[in-house]
C-alpha cells in the first residue's frame, strides 16, 4: 500500500489534513487504530462524558502517580476512534488568544503569530451565531467545521454571565472575535443537535475525494538514509507496511506522537537506548515540554429546582435520549457547557489566564451527581501553568502504553493561582444575580477558608482538563530543545512532519480542539508550499490592563 501522504492518526488534526492534501488532488492513506464513531454516545452533545470513559472509544491513558498531588494518578482520556480526541471531548470551541500566537512566534515558531493563524481559524469554520450576538468580521462562515451555540434558556447560565458583570467583569458578545475577556455565550461544534466532529467536518468529504482510512497500530516510522518512506503497523496481528511517495505526518496527538517518534529512533539518545532502540536522531526535547490545564470544581447547592438534575433519574434521561433521538432537540443536543467567562487573574497580567466552564448541575466527568441534588458548578483554572512534564517511553514494545508524568502543580505560583481561582469565583457566585438561586456551597464548602485548608482541597480535587500538549514543540531548528521546525518538519529528517497540539510550544487559552484544527489546515498549506496572507485585525486588551484586574 503507498500514497504521495502516509498520515498517523485521525484525530483533529490529521482528518483536517487529509482533507486538504486530497482537495490539492494528492494521495493520502491515513492510519487510525481506533474504529467506528458511529453511535448515539458519541453523536448526542448531552451524553458527552460518556465516549470519554469508554474503552472502545479511549486510549485509557493515566498519569504517573503526581508528586505534588499525594500520588494521585489522574485520568487522560484521548480518542483511539474516528475523529480521534474530537469525538469524545466536550466540544467546546475556543481560538486561543491573539497574545498566545504571538509569544509562539516570539519563541521561534515563525509565522505563528495571530496575524498569520487567523486567516486559518476563518477557514476551518463555518459559524452559526444563532441570534447571540457575537463578530461576524471576525469569523469564518463557509469553512468544514460548523461552529454554533446552546440554546441558553436555562436561568442559571444567564445568572452566570449577569453576575460576572455583577461582579465588575466586561460582558463580551463572542470571545472567540476580537474581545476574549469577559463574561459570555460558549460556542461548541455542534451541528443540528448532533457532535461535529472533525471527522464529520473533514475526514468524510476527504474520503469521497479518495483519501483511504486503514485501520491498524502504527509502530515505528520507516527511513531510507534519514529520509521517512513510510511506516508499519501492526494490523490484526500481522505487521505490513504503507509507504508514503512523497511524506509521513504524524497527527497522533500530544501522548503518542512522542511516542511515536521516540520508537522509531528520534529523541533522547540515552533514553532511547535504554529501550533497545537505535537512535536515529538525538533530540532531546522529544516528549518534554508537556503542558495540560488543570481545573476544580466549585459546586453551589440550588435553593430551587432549576437545575438539570431533573433528568437525573432514569425517566429523565430516557426523555432526553427520546426527545434526541427523534428530534434532535432537548437538553441532549447540548454540552449543557453555554456560558463562560475568561478573566484576569490580577492587574498586570496583559490578558486572561482563568478560565470558567459554567454548567447548570452539580456533576463530575465521569457522570457522579453530588449528593445534595439540585445545584450548579464552575470549572475554573489558570491558563499558563509554569509546571512542565514529559511524555516518555514503558518499554520498546509498540503496544504499550507511554507513561506520562505531567508534574502538575510543581511550581508555588500554581498554589497561589488556584487559591486566587477559588476565591474570585466565590465572589462571583456571591453576587446579586445568583441570589434567587443560590443555597451553600458544596464544594470546597465555606468552611476551607485558610490558603493551607484551600492547598488540601486542591491537593485532593484538581482535575485535569484533558489538555496536553507541547510534546513536540516548534521552533527554530538551531534551537536544541525543539522538536519540529515551523513548517511541521521534524529537525534532523527529511519527509517527515508533526502536525498536532503537540507541537505547541505553550499552551493556549482555552479548549484545544481549535488550535488543533488550525494547526492541521496550517501545516497542510506548509505541506503544499502555498500560504494565506496575514489578517492584521486588533485585539481587544483591557486599556488599564497593568492597573486593574477587572
Amino acid at each position: 500500500m503507498q500514497a504521495d501522504y502516509v498520515i498517523v492518526g485521525a484525530g483533529s488534526a490529521g482528518c483536517a489534513m487529509a482533507y486538504r492534501l486530497a482537495e490539492a488532488g494528492r494521495s493520502v492513506i491515513v492510519i487510525e487504530h481506533g474504529g467506528s464513531d458511529w453511535g448515539p454516545f458519541i453523536n448526542m452533545p448531552g451524553a458527552l462524558s460518556y465516549p470519554m470513559n469508554m474503552k472502545r472509544y479511549d486510549w485509557g491513558y493515566q498519569s504517573e502517580p503526581e508528586p505534588h498531588l499525594g500520588g494521585r494518578r489522574l485520568a487522560c482520556p484521548r480518542g483511539k476512534v474516528i475523529g480521534g480526541s474530537s469525538s469524545i471531548n466536550g466540544m467546546i470551541y475556543v481560538r486561543g488568544h491573539a497574545r498566545d500566537y504571538d509569544h509562539w512566534r516570539d519563541q521561534g515558531a515563525d509565522g505563528w503569530g495571530f496575524a498569520d493563524v487567523l486567516p486559518y481559524f476563518k477557514r476551518q469554520e463555518h459559524w452559526h451565531d444563532g441570534g447571540h450576538g457575537g463578530d461576524p468580521a471576525w469569523r469564518g462562515t463557509d469553512g468544514p467545521l460548523h461552529v454554533t451555540r446552546g440554546a441558553r434558556d436555562n436561568p442559571l447560565v444567564q445568572a452566570f454571565v449577569k453576575a460576572g458583570a455583577q461582579a465588575g467583569y466586561p460582558v463580551t458578545d463572542d470571545y472567540n472575535g476580537q474581545q476574549q475577556e469577559g463574561f459570555g455565550a460558549f460556542d461548541m461544534t455542534v451541528w443540528q443537535g448532533a457532535r461535529w466532529s472533525s471527522a464529520k467536518a473533514y475526514l468524510r468529504p476527504a474520503q469521497a475525494l479518495g483519501a483511504q482510512v486503514v485501520r491498524g497500530l502504527a509502530q515505528r516510522v520507516m527511513f531510507h538514509e534519514g529520509r521517512a518512506t513510510g511506516v508499519e503497523i501492526d494490523r490484526k496481528g500481522r505487521t505490513e507496511r504503507i509507504e508514503a511517495r512523497r511524506e509521513v505526518i504524524l497527527c497522533a496527538g500530544a501522548i503518542n506522537s512522542p511516542k511515536l517518534l521516540m520508537l522509531s529512533g528520534i529523541g533522547p539518545a540515552a533514553h532511547l537506548a535504554r529501550h533497545g532502540i537505535a537512535p536515529l536522531v538525538d533530540r532531546a526535547g522529544v516528549g518534554q515540554n508537556l503542558q495540560d490545564h488543570l481545573e476544580l470544581y466549585i459546586q453551589m447547592a440550588a435553593s430551587q429546582p432549576v437545575s438539570l438534575f431533573k433528568y437525573w433519574n432514569l425517566l429523565g434521561k430516557a426523555y432526553v435520549g427520546a426527545r434526541w433521538l427523534l428530534r434532535r432537540d432537548g437538553p441532549g443536543a447540548s454540552n449543557q457547557f453555554e456560558s463562560c467567562g475568561f478573566i484576569r487573574s490580577r492587574a498586570g497580567v496583559d490578558y486572561p489566564d482563568i478560565q470558567y466552564h459554567f454548567l447548570p448541575l452539580a456533576v463530575r466527568y465521569d457522570g457522579k451527581v453530588a449528593a445534595e441534588g439540585h445545584g450548579f458548578q464552575a470549572h475554573v483554572g489558570p491558563m499558563r501553568s509554569p509546571s512542565r512534564g514529559a511524555v516518555s517511553l514503558r518499554s520498546g514494545d509498540p503496544a504499550e502504553a507511554p507513561k506520562i508524568l505531567f508534574n502538575y502543580m510543581s511550581d508555588e505560583q500554581d498554589w497561589q493561582d488556584f487559591r486566587r481561582c477559588i476565591r474570585l469565583t466565590r465572589e462571583i457566585f456571591g453576587q446579586e444575580a445568583f441570589a434567587p438561586y443560590s443555597s451553600h456551597e458544596i464544594q470546597p464548602g465555606a468552611a476551607v477558608q485558610s490558603d493551607e485548608a484551600l492547598d488540601e482541597f486542591i491537593r485532593a480535587h484538581v482535575e485535569s482538563a484533558y489538555h496536553p500538549c507541547g510534546t513536540c514543540r516548534m521552533g527554530r531548528p538551531e534551537d536544541a530543545d525543539a522538536v519540529v521546525d515551523p513548517q511541521g518538519r521534524v529537525i534532523g529528517t527529511d519527509g517527515l512532519r508533526v502536525a498536532d497540539s503537540s507541537i505547541f510550544p505553550r499552551i493556549t487559552n482555552g479548549n484545544l480542539n481549535a488550535p488543533s484544527i488550525m494547526v492541521g489546515e496550517k501545516i497542510s498549506d506548509h505541506v503544499l508550499g502555498r500560504h494565506l496572507p496575514p489578517d492584521n485585525s486588533e485585539p481587544w486588551l483591557h486599556p488599564d490592563w497593568q492597573g486593574a484586574q477587572r
